[in-house]
């Protein structure tokens, strides 16, 4: 007798067979389907206050017994088709969020299934190539020459991602390791790195310069002339100013679609200010950068091809579901400098004549989902 025969095998309660995931996943399906076809003649929302939506929502108890995938499915569905805010309804004008393609939705459903950790190549291969052939899609797109990139969740931390490798790329001593203290400690020359951007620049630069420690009296906020764009010769008097003072300018961000007027700083301007100074060239083009396409708009975008960072959002004009954000950069040995550390447990190393790409080197996390495929399959 098998020690192991007297063993019941309880079946796991979150498990499903083939056959009930087909007969859930056509159900859940078939209600998407039927929700997309019926949207337009839905208002765009019920404007229901925060109190009305948690009576509906109701009981706010753990759960002790199980649901059905059914009977979950059927609830789900209902509380957020009969009480959510449509951004994908035509009469949806608010903010910039863009209406998801529904093969975004497909894309988002697939990549679950496979669940690759799109950190390290091991855990991910082929979502790792998908990633990296996405963003050069991306960067050939807006006409820019990236060598890499990075997947993230939106045009807040594409723009931050852009802003800390500027930071340590451009600061005069090893910012990752000393930190901030240095400059008091050793009375550091250049003892303060500033910012650079106009008056209409995304708030996103102020979390940057607060959460980097730098401060947001960091920010030197530049007057806008009456097109909205950064007025290029005060940036020049600025900085002139600020080296004076014995300061550490170290980045200038341009804004290539503002969020109040859509504005397009003048790129090229602000391009030949970093060559000049030696400063970070990054553009913040979460609104605007895919207008770039556009043969009519060249000039406008003209300089874009010149910055050494530049973040937009897919899940804006490329009509991605959130979260799609992305950073492109000029040159991917940044990022790493920026943010990869080797510890003896990261064995993630690989054929060394064919390295693969380890994702946790270029940006902030570590486990990472498969963002990219709803924007690879979007485009295709």
């Amino acid at each position: 007798m098998n020690p192991t025969d007297h063993i019941v095998q309880q079946k796991n309660p979150l498990a499903m067979d083939a056959a009930e995931f087909a007969e859930a996943g056509h159900k859940l399906v078939d209600k998407i389907a039927a929700f997309l076809q019926a949207l337009s003649n839905q208002p765009v929302t019920t404007g229901e206050q925060p109190s009305q939506v948690r009576a509906v929502l109701g009981n706010n108890k753990l759960p002790v017994h199980g649901t059905s995938a059914d009977v979950l499915i059927d609830e789900a569905t209902e509380l957020l088709f009969n009480h959510s805010l449509f951004n994908s309804h035509p009469n949806f004008w608010g903010y910039i969020t863009a209406s998801a393609t529904p093969i975004g939705a497909l894309a988002d459903m697939l990549a679950a299934a496979v669940n690759p950790n799109v950190g390290a190549y091991i855990l991910s291969p082929m979502a790792t190539e998908i990633e990296k052939q996405t963003i050069q899609w991306l960067a050939e797109f807006i006409g820019y020459s990236a060598s890499g990139g990075l997947f993230v969740s939106g045009g807040n931390m594409a723009n931050f991602i852009g802003f800390l490798a500027a930071r340590k790329a451009k600061a005069v001593w090893d910012i990752r390791k000393e930190g901030l203290n240095i400059q008091e400690e050793n009375n550091y020359p250049g003892k303060r790195l500033l910012i650079y951007c106009s008056k209409e620049t995304h708030t996103w630069i102020q979390k940057a310069a607060d959460v980097s420690g730098l401060g947001t009296n960091a920010i030197r906020w530049i007057d806008v002339n009456k097109e909205q764009q950064m007025n290029t010769e005060k940036l020049n008097l600025q900085i002139l100013e600020d080296l004076r003072k014995g300061y550490t300018p170290f980045l200038v961000v341009g804004t290539a679609g503002s969020v109040s007027t859509g504005a397009v700083d003048s790129l090229a301007e602000i391009g030949r200010t970093c060559r000049q100074f030696n400063l970070w060239f990054h553009v913040d083009g979460a609104y605007g950068a895919p207008a770039a396409a556009l043969p009519e708009y060249a000039e406008v975008f003209k300089g874009l091809s010149e910055a050494d960072s530049v973040a937009l959002d897919p899940h804006k004009w490329l009509y991605s579901p959130l979260e799609a954000g992305c950073i492109l950069v000029r040159n991917a040995q940044h990022l790493v400098d920026a943010f990869s550390f080797h510890p003896e447990y990261y064995n993630f190393d690989g054929n060394a004549e064919d390295p693969g790409t380890n994702y946790f080197d270029y940006g902030i996390q570590n486990s990472r989902g498969f963002r990219a495929l709803k924007v690879w399959m979007g485009i295709r």
